[in-house]
C-alpha cells in the first residue's frame, strides 16, 4: 500500500487530455445538434451547448473562427459543426472546439417560438398603440421573479441605489420548470390588484429551455391584459422571449429594468437644479423688465412734477366754471327779454277782461262757501245718519237703531230707545 503511487487530480486530467488529443478521430469530428444556452462573450467568443434527444456537449467557437459565419447563431437552431474534441483540464470537462458551423434547419422549440410570435403579432398583442407609458417617478414597484437568485438582488440593489424613496413589493414566483407559467400568471394578476405603479417581470439568463415559461401563450396574454405597465427583463441582452415583445417595454437585463423604472436621484437633483436656474432666470428677466419700465416712467414729466397734474385739472375746472357762468348769464338775460316781450304783448283790454273774470270767480266762490255743509254745521246745524244714510223722517228710525249725529267738530253716536 505504501509503495503505491498517488496521482493528483491534475495528473488524471492531463492524462485524459493526452489520450483525447492523440485520438485521430476526435481531432476532426463533425457533429449535428441543437444550440442551447448560447452566450456571446464580450471578446467575441461563442460559448454554447450542442444537444440531441439524450445528451449534450459543451462547445466553444473562438472569435477568429466565427468571424466568417453568414448567420447569427440562436438558441434552438439545429447546426452542423466541425471541430476538435478537447479536455478542459481546469474544470475536468471535455468540450468541442468548433472551427466551422453551418445551419441544419431550426429546432423544435425555435419553431414553436416563431409560430406563437407570428400568431400573437397578427392579433395585435405587440402593437405599439397598446403599450402603456411608464410613470416618471413610481411610488411603488412590483417585482415578479424568483425570491432568490441574482435577478431579484440586482433589481432591489439598483432601485435602492438610484431612488431609495421607491417602495419595492416582491411577488415571488417559479421562473422555470413545471407550474412556472401558471405561477407567473397568478403573480401578474395579484400585482394588478395592488397599488403598484409599474411591474418588473424577469429572471436571470439561461438556455432556451430555462426561459421557456416566458414564451408561453398564457403568460403573454396575462401581460397584455395587465392594467399596470410591465417591463420585461428576461435573461441576458441576447435573449428574446415572447414576454419581451408583448410587454410595455423590454430591458436587456434585470438591472437594466430597474434603471428604466426609477429615475436616478442624481439626475433628479440635476433636473431640479436646472429647473431652479430657469425659474431664477425668468424672475430676474421680469424684475429687469419692471425696473426698466419704472425707470422710464420715473423720468416722465408727470412723475417728476406730480402737482402739475392737479394744476392742469384745476385750470380745466376754472375754464369749465367760466363757460358755465357765461351760459347761465346768457340764459337768464334771454329769459328776461322774452318775459318783457310777453308783457308788452298783453293789451289794456285784456287786462280789464281778466279783472272781470276774476270778479266772477270770486262771486262763484262765495256762493259755493254758502252751500258748503261744513259752513252750515258751523252755524249750529247737524246731520243725522243711520247706517250711513241721511235721516229725513222719524219713520226711518227704529228702536235700537244706532244713529250718528254729525256736528261741525265731530260725530255723536246714540241709540234710539
Amino acid at each position: 500500500m505504501n509503495n503505491e503511487v498517488s496521482l493528483t487530480v491534475t495528473d488524471i486530467n492531463n492524462y485524459i487530455k493526452n489520450i483525447v488529443d492523440g485520438d485521430f478521430f476526435l481531432s476532426n469530428v463533425t457533429l449535428k445538434g441543437e444550440i442551447s444556452n448560447l452566450k456571446f462573450h464580450t471578446r467575441g467568443h461563442l460559448y454554447f451547448s450542442l444537444k440531441d434527444e439524450n445528451s449534450n456537449i459543451n462547445a466553444v467557437m473562438f472569435n477568429y473562427k466565427n468571424l466568417g459565419l453568414n448567420f447569427i447563431p440562436k438558441d434552438g437552431m439545429n447546426v452542423i459543426v466541425k471541430g476538435k474534441v478537447s479536455v478542459f483540464t481546469t474544470g475536468g470537462s471535455y468540450q468541442i472546439t468548433v472551427s466551422n458551423m453551418k445551419e441544419d434547419g431550426i429546432g423544435n422549440l425555435y419553431i414553436l417560438f416563431e409560430q406563437l410570435k407570428r400568431r400573437l403579432e397578427s392579433e395585435g398583442l405587440f402593437s405599439p398603440e397598446h403599450k402603456k407609458k411608464l410613470p416618471r417617478i413610481p411610488k411603488k414597484v412590483g417585482v415578479i421573479t424568483a425570491s432568490t437568485g441574482a435577478a431579484v438582488k440586482d433589481i432591489i440593489s439598483t432601485i435602492n441605489r438610484r431612488f431609495p424613496l421607491t417602495e419595492i413589493i416582491l411577488f415571488p414566483t417559479l421562473v422555470q420548470g413545471v407550474g412556472a407559467k401558471e405561477n407567473i400568471v397568478k403573480m401578474i394578476n395579484e400585482a394588478n390588484k395592488t397599488d403598484v405603479d409599474v411591474i418588473i417581470l424577469g429572471r436571470g439568463g439561461g438556455s432556451i429551455e430555462d426561459l421557456w415559461a416566458f414564451n408561453e401563450e398564457i403568460v403573454a396574454r396575462a401581460i397584455y391584459n395587465s392594467n399596470k405597465p410591465i417591463v420585461s427583463a428576461v435573461g441576458h441582452e441576447i435573449d428574446f422571449t415572447i414576454s419581451d415583445f408583448v410587454s410595455d417595454m423590454r430591458a436587456p437585463t434585470p438591472t437594466g429594468a430597474a434603471e428604466l423604472v426609477v429615475p436616478s436621484k442624481v439626475e433628479i437633483q440635476s433636473y431640479l437644479n436646472d429647473y431652479k436656474g430657469r425659474i431664477i432666470s425668468v424672475i430676474n428677466k421680469k424684475i429687469k423688465s419692471y425696473t426698466d419700465t419704472f425707470s422710464k416712467l420715473k423720468s416722465t414729466y408727470i412723475l417728476k412734477n406730480p402737482i402739475s397734474m392737479y394744476e392742469i385739472d384745476e385750470q380745466k375746472l376754472d375754464n369749465m366754471l367760466e363757460k358755465l357762468g357765461s351760459i347761465m348769464t346768457y340764459k337768464l338775460e334771454r329769459g328776461k327779454s322774452e318775459l318783457n316781450n310777453l308783457s308788452k304783448m298783453i293789451s289794456p283790454n285784456m287786462l280789464n277782461r281778466l279783472d272781470k273774470e276774476k270778479i266772477k270767480l270770486e262771486n262763484i266762490e262765495t256762493k259755493l262757501n254758502l252751500l258748503n255743509p261744513e259752513n252750515i254745521f258751523k252755524k249750529g246745524y247737524s246731520l243725522t245718519l243711520v247706517d250711513g244714510k241721511i235721516v229725513k223722517s222719524i219713520a226711518s228710525v227704529k228702536k235700537g237703531s244706532i244713529i250718528d249725529t254729525k256736528l261741525s267738530d265731530g260725530i255723536i253716536k246714540s241709540e234710539v230707545l
